[in-house]
């Protein structure tokens, strides 16, 4: 036993042993590079990219100006200034819009607290800028960024609910219900 265990430690048997996997794995396995500007990996369907403000299938923005998101940010990354529109002070919407893209959390709590789903987290997330002045976005370009990454829009809450205009005074261009 005692001869067995010198000729063991006198050749290196632990280095050898492992050396062998090493040797296995090296045959076996094929490279996995992926080359990244022309081929881009796959994110799953839950990534939180980019914020995106999104708008319905006739353009008209969706925001409403409520400022929950605002207020459900926790890096208070965004700025909302909402106004009335003109001569239905029922209505409201987002005058301006800011983000500051450098504090975000990319959380998404702003995109639940949403109560009308006007913000989406995109699959976007190449945004390396040499000033940092750059990631501050408006309105323009997070409706920008919303229209990249959300093509498809959903009509608004008037046309998908026929019966809303029978209740909503403020809608004048929706037909009365036939009784």
């Amino acid at each position: 036993m005692k001869i067995k265990n010198w000729i063991k430690s006198l050749i290196f048997f632990e280095i050898l042993v492992g050396m062998k996997a090493t040797l296995t794995h090296f045959l076996r396995y094929r490279p996995i590079t992926i080359e990244y500007p022309h081929v881009k990996k796959q994110l799953p369907d839950n990534y939180r990219g980019m914020l995106g403000l999104l708008k319905y299938d006739d353009g008209t923005e969706k925001c409403v100006g409520c400022d929950l998101c605002e207020a459900a940010c926790p890096s208070r990354v965004i700025k909302v200034v909402s106004a009335e529109v003109p001569g239905e002070p029922a209505k409201r919407y987002a005058r301006e819009y800011t983000m500051d893209m450098t504090r975000c959390l990319f959380c998404g709590l702003c995109v639940e607290a949403c109560p009308v789903d006007a913000l989406g987290m995109s699959q976007e997330f190449e945004w390396a800028v040499y000033d940092k002045r750059h990631l501050q976005l408006n309105k323009e370009q997070l409706l920008a960024i919303g229209d990249r990454a959300f093509p498809k829009r959903e009509k608004r809450l008037e046309f998908q609910h026929p019966n809303v205009a029978w209740f909503n005074v403020a809608c004048r261009e929706m037909p009365e219900k036939e009784l």
